[in-house]
């Protein structure tokens, strides 16, 4: 059993941000029930898919952050489904939905009515600039992906090469930080209702994530006056910390305190350096030159000899693609890759493991992503709460 296992979530989320929030809660052992509306979650069908697309049931996207919850069907526009959701809520602990601020409110099911019905409930919300409740601005209401959170909270400013446009990071960040520290919003919560028995609203917002993630620009503008930009993959306080060229590929190096300083003068056998640049300092002033000296001396070395030169002493690490993350020992010990069964097809996909590692109750993938509506009948005909269920049973 994991660690939530007595909580039961109902997920009124789709596309990233909701369900990758929900996913956490799953992997710690929450009963997910993810309602969904006519015809599924949208993004079901994006690719990619293990074989064929026709015969699969979703394809990776889906996988993905859906793992082990249970799908429902729901058009929350009849009354009949709207009461089969309230059902559901009276037996809940936690309602998480990520729709533009007064959508649930269209159908009469806003926190307020919620609340009503499970005074301990606590509801939580993921929105691009979110809640009036919790803090009302003009933003309210527009939509927002991950690009525009990036964007708006600053994170695209200073990111990519220093003579180049702003880039957005490569994974989701918007959504996927976001959805992080919602989960933990809503563990808050948890905790506070256990002590005092109030639910509560729980609510975050895409850009404010951002400019919590970009936190260092928020210090550095407020002392220095200079909203920070582009600088490549260094670092504005530290040197050297940046990616460096080898001969088949890159490296990143991370000396930028005064021993591994000198640790690297002498894999470079550059005694020179070390000398002339010996405090963080100078090596600041001097970052453009010493970059190059670094880098002409990492282009005539491989990965493989880098690492293993400089491993154990500096910090140091090749640049992986993916294929070469499949094939890391650490991975594997880790059980960050799991592989989970692809209704549909003759082989399982792999998705990525849970980070979070308890010594009794360790997260972990809990089976597949549902079908469309597969659990209807277990979940319209329980009306006793997951908690309820389990505690019965061990009990006996």
């Amino acid at each position: 059993m994991g660690a939530l296992a007595d909580l039961r979530v109902i997920d009124l989320t789709q596309v990233l941000s909701g369900p990758y929030c929900t996913m956490l809660l799953a992997d710690m052992g929450a009963d997910v029930v993810k309602v969904e509306r006519p015809g599924g979650d949208m993004i079901r069908s994006n690719p990619p898919f293990v074989d064929d697309p026709e015969a699969e049931a979703y394809g990776g996207y889906f996988q993905s952050v859906n793992r082990g919850k249970r799908s429902l069907e729901l058009d929350l526009r009849t009354d009949e489904d709207r009461e089969a959701f309230l059902s559901l809520v009276d037996h809940a602990d936690v309602v998480v939905e990520n729709f533009k601020a007064g959508t649930m409110e269209k159908f009469d099911l806003g926190y307020e009515t919620l609340r009503e019905r499970n005074p301990q409930l606590i509801y939580s919300s993921i929105r691009g600039f979110g809640d009036p409740r919790t803090g009302e601005t003009h933003r309210q209401g527009q939509p927002s992906f991950d690009l525009i959170a990036q964007a708006l909270g600053g994170v695209m400013e200073i990111t990519g090469p220093e003579d180049g446009p702003p880039t957005k990071v490569g994974p989701g960040v918007g959504d996927i930080f976001t959805a992080a520290l919602n989960a933990v919003g809503i563990l808050a919560a948890v905790h506070h209702r256990e002590r005092t028995g109030e639910g509560q609203y729980v609510d975050t917002a895409m850009y404010d994530a951002m400019v919590s993630l970009a936190e260092r620009t928020v210090y550095q503008y407020s002392c220095d006056g200079e909203p920070p930009t582009r600088q490549g993959n260094s670092h504005p306080t530290l040197f050297p910390y940046d990616a460096f060229e080898a001969a088949d590929g890159h490296v990143v190096v991370a000396a930028f305190n005064d021993r591994h300083w000198q640790t690297l003068c002498e894999a470079m056998d550059r005694p020179d350096l070390a000398a002339a640049y010996p405090a963080t300092p100078d090596r600041l002033r001097n970052r453009e030159q010493l970059r190059a000296e670094i880098a002409e001396w990492t282009r005539q070395q491989t990965t493989d000899d880098l690492v293993e030169l400089l491993d154990g002493r500096v910090p140091v690490a090749p640049v992986q693609d993916t294929s070469e993350i499949f094939e890391d020992p650490h991975v594997h010990a880790r059980e960050m890759l799991a592989d989970v069964t692809q209704p549909g097809a003759d082989d399982e996909m792999t998705v990525a493991g849970s980070p979070i590692k308890m010594t009794e109750t360790n997260p972990r993938p809990r089976g597949r992503a549902p079908l469309l509506d597969e659990h209807r009948e277990e979940l319209l005909g329980d009306e006793e709460s997951t908690g309820d269920r389990q505690r019965a049973e061990s009990d006996d």
